[in-house]
Formats: structure tokens, sequence, C-alpha cells
């Protein structure tokens, strides 16, 4: 029987009810999610584009822009944002699904090192398809760190 979620026991003390909650499983780690973190919205690549410049890097463009609000008076997004494209250019549907599927375990694992209060895109090249993940993962990293001191440099300013 599984109780790692479940109440173990509840007892009355007094006519108050208390529940005893097992620890949860500390053998697994903490899954981060990029759930909150995508930019979905056409308008917002839009926007993010116009206020930002094109960096490149070996295998991809990325472009770093401070974050906007949706329409005038509306509040700024509470974390950073990430977008991924991936042109026609890149091959066929099923290759750019799997590049965008790689990119974003990449991203996923490393999402402590969004730059706060910006948003990022990244656009690969045809050279990421074939690129071992490790290495993938690597430029990512480096494209990461790359973009927060990017960005702390824009709040200096």
């Amino acid at each position: 029987m599984d109780c790692s979620r479940k109440p173990i026991s509840a007892n009355t003390f007094r006519g108050v009810a208390m529940t005893i909650l097992s620890p949860t499983d500390e053998r697994q780690p903490a899954r981060h999610s990029l759930a909150g973190l995508r930019m979905r919205k056409h308008a917002d690549y839009q926007r993010a584009y116009a206020a930002s410049r094109k960096r490149q890097s070996a295998s991809m463009s990325w472009f770093l822009a401070p974050q906007q609000p949706a329409y005038p008076g509306a509040p700024l997004p509470e974390a950073p944002r990430v977008g991924l494209t991936a042109g026609k250019v890149l091959g066929k549907a099923h290759e750019r699904n799997r590049l965008k599927r790689r990119m974003r375990e990449a991203l996923r694992r490393h999402t402590n090192l969004l730059p706060p209060g910006c948003d990022l895109i990244l656009h690969p090249r045809r050279a990421v398809l074939n690129l071992d993940f490790t290495k993938l993962e690597a430029e990512v990293v480096r494209i990461l760190q790359q973009a927060n001191s990017e960005a702390a440099r824009m709040t200096k300013l």
C-alpha cells in the first residue's frame, strides 16, 4: 500500500480533527516545467522581436527583450518567458517538432538560468538537427548565461 500522499490516520483530540500526512518520497528530484514560462501568442513574439536585436551563437540565433505588457495598463508577466521558433528551412514537420522537443528539454533542465524580467526567443540553425543532446544543452546554457549578463546590462541603463 502506497501511503506517500494519503493520510495515515485521523485522530480526534478534544473535538479537533487532526490529519497526519506521511513524508513525501525524497528520492525523486523536483521536476521543473516550462508550462508557465513559454511564449505562446504571436503578438508576444512580435513585441519581443521589435524590442530586441538579433544575437548569434554557434548553432542558433537568439533575441532578448525586456518584458512589456500585452496592452497599455496590463500587468507585466510574473516570470521570464522563452519562445522557440523552427522555420521550414530546418526540415519537415517531424524534424522541426523533434528539434523543439529537444530544445524544450534542455531549457526545462535550466529554468533557473532564465533572465528575470525578459523574453528570450531561440531560433536554431540547421546544424542543430544533428547535434548531440549534451552539446545542444551546453549551447543552451551558454546562451542563457549570455542572456543573463545582457539582461543585467539592460537593467543598469
